[in-house]
């Protein structure tokens, strides 16, 4: 597969020069407001909305290979990057459609592929909850709004981060009987969009496993999904269905859960390309930025907060470029 030269020069953007994805998300905006005005106690202002995700982008960008924001709160915090990272803009409203079934996604109402572009973004992200179980009609639905915007960014030249989340409705996705789905619905949804018809570039996915479910990790707790050796024989199920670059997504979980996580994907030896972490970075600064302010926040992303990004940045020494799989020369790069 080769890239046109758009995509090319968006994917190089916000990769390390090994060709790996070493990335920080901050796209978070209904969870975030929440979280921050749970701990708060009163009601979150756009400007402190701004202000979190532009201490972390200052912060942390120094050691990622880019930053994914969202354009509503995000595009200050764009502009505080560090040089050396890209930019990967959110293209879907936060949430979903709790009105009828399927957990329907929708757009941002005053943006465009195009208009992510002219903001300065290298490349596109997409947020889907999918399940491979759902009816047809509401797949088929969901196939649909994929392939739109797929077209979209073929013909901005830029490139498409597909995000995937699993899920069951009516289920509880922290459980063990999810836990024990969720190998299944990772891997055929990593199987469905990397089909060409969607136009996908890279596939933003989820461990085929949950850790507090494997037995033997540190992660463990109590209740047994899969042993160890299952645990690496589904990464390898899952990673060898991707025709296309995938990163893992941390999903919420704490930093040392993520980490263990990439361990083990690392043991398992599966040819992942990267990360694009979030809340295992900064989530535990939520209650100190609330509480405390600013100051107090940044000085606390410049210790844990920087240590985080380390332990997972050491994980991903296990990450392979994804230069071969674009048929992308090491020199050219």
């Amino acid at each position: 597969m080769k890239l046109t030269p758009g995509k090319l020069s968006g994917i190089k953007a916000v990769s390390n020069d090994r060709g790996v994805i070493a990335a920080v998300a901050m796209d978070q905006r209904g969870s975030l407001q929440k979280s921050l005005s749970k701990e708060k106690g009163t009601a979150i202002s756009d400007e402190m909305m701004e202000e979190f995700k532009i201490l972390v982008s200052e912060v942390l960008t120094p050691h990622a290979s880019a930053i994914l924001l969202d354009p509503e709160w995000g595009l200050p915090a764009s502009k505080r990057r560090a040089k050396n990272a890209g930019l990967l803009l959110a293209y879907e409203k936060t949430g979903y459609d709790k009105t009828g079934p399927g957990r329907l996604g929708d757009l941002l109402d005053h943006w465009s592929a195009r208009r992510l572009k002219d903001a300065g973004a290298d490349c596109v992200k997409v947020l889907l909850y999918y399940t491979p179980d759902d009816p047809k009609d509401v797949n088929d639905k969901k196939h649909a709004w994929v392939e739109r915007i797929g077209d979209e960014c073929r013909a901005n030249d830029i490139p498409y981060f597909l995000e995937f989340i699993g899920y069951e409705e009516d289920a509880d996705e922290k459980g063990l009987e999810y836990a024990r789905k969720k190998p299944h619905i990772v891997t055929e949804s990593m199987r469905e969009f990397s089909k060409p018809r969607y136009g996908v570039d890279v596939l933003k996915v989820e461990v085929p496993v949950n850790m507090k479910f494997v037995e033997g990790t540190k992660s463990f707790g109590g209740q047994k999904a899969y042993t160890k050796k299952e645990a690496i024989d589904l990464f390898h199920q899952a990673a060898n269905i991707a025709t296309k670059p995938f990163i893992y997504l941390s999903a919420g979980v704490s930093n040392a859960e993520f980490s263990e996580t990439l361990e083990l994907a690392g043991e398992s030896g599966v040819k992942f390309n990267g990360v694009l972490c979030g809340r295992a970075t900064w989530k535990d600064g939520i209650p100190i930025y609330a509480k405390h302010g600013a100051d107090a926040f940044r000085k606390w992303l410049e210790t844990e907060g920087v240590k985080n990004i380390h332990n997972v940045n050491d994980k991903l020494k296990a990450a392979t470029s994804w230069h071969s799989i674009y048929e992308v020369e090491p020199a050219l790069v």
